[in-house]
């Protein structure tokens, strides 16, 4: 099947990578930690964190509905963390948190470009794409984009890019499943693939003997050499694990003329790089960011 979107898949692929930083905020700024602690959760690392504030919108969620939705985490974490996320505080509580860390943390990372004309352009432009996302199939994507909108241009900016994320997210898990990788083995090839080292997986907290096995099975199908790195079919598997995601994540873009895609593109690289510059977010992304892929868009 030919893809025929309104955009090049480089252009979907390019927007999300500006777009993930602005979302992945609320896991690592100093102001999320702050909003969190002040509910309970703990903060020496920022699991507890996460897992309260990706799956609030999802209500009151048990560690079965959050390892089926975030699918990549050893299901023996999402229990250890999810369990206890409900008694900790009510999901109402924890978005009222997770917006003020959103709007605490890009005021305190964006600083007078918060009120820039510019910002308020960009906010608009992801709004557009973000409300033309269908949420059929994409459970994630369907519960942040039923909350309200804000107000704020860096708050709206926030939120689109949260739906337009989720919305890529739920997409990218079809392509993996159609693709017979499971979450293990999802992992395991993405890094054998170049995505990061295996011990930059380690907080998903697989065991080594599911990581391991997982590892086995992908040598079993060509996909593993013997040193862990992909092979040829493992990398060509893997691209078209990549070229699915973006076709499925193509349509919000839809909504913008490639001229408007562009131009939001342009309107993002400033506070993307504010964001960047911070350091707050690890050095290296366990998504894949920046790998290129050889297929067509």
């Amino acid at each position: 099947m030919t893809y025929n979107g309104a955009h090049g898949l480089g252009t979907v692929r390019q927007l999300w990578q500006l777009l993930e930083p602005v979302h992945a905020i609320v896991y690592f700024a100093p102001e999320a930690y702050e909003e969190a602690g002040a509910l309970g959760y703990a903060t020496d690392d920022r699991w507890p964190m996460y897992f309260a504030f990706r799956a609030a919108p999802l209500g009151p969620a048990e560690p079965e509905l959050v390892n089926a939705l975030f699918f990549s985490f050893s299901p023996q974490m999402v229990e250890r963390y999810v369990a206890q996320s409900w008694h900790t505080a009510p999901p109402a509580q924890v978005l009222t948190a997770r917006t003020a860390a959103a709007d605490r943390s890009l005021r305190a990372l964006l600083g007078e470009r918060i009120a820039s004309p510019d910002l308020a352009e960009a906010a608009q432009l992801a709004r557009r794409a973000a409300e033309a996302a269908a949420t059929a199939g994409r459970p994630l994507a369907a519960a942040n984009a039923a909350l309200p909108w804000p107000d704020a241009p860096h708050a709206v900016l926030w939120h689109a890019a949260t739906i337009l994320r989720e919305h890529r997210g739920d997409g990218h898990l079809a392509a993996l499943q159609a693709h017979h990788l499971d979450p293990v083995e999802s992992l395991v090839l993405h890094s054998g693939a170049g995505a990061a080292p295996a011990e930059w997986f380690e907080g998903r907290q697989w065991a080594a003997d599911e990581w391991n096995a997982a590892r086995d099975r992908l040598a079993v199908r060509n996909l593993l050499a013997e040193d862990g790195t992909a092979t040829g079919a493992g990398m060509a598997l893997r691209t078209a694990v990549e070229k699915l995601t973006d076709e499925l994540a193509s349509a919000p873009w839809s909504a913008l003329t490639p001229q408007e895609a562009a131009r939001l593109a342009e309107l993002l690289l400033p506070p993307v790089l504010d964001i960047v510059g911070a350091g707050i977010l690890p050095t290296q992304s366990t998504l894949g960011i920046g790998m290129k892929y050889d297929y067509e868009g």
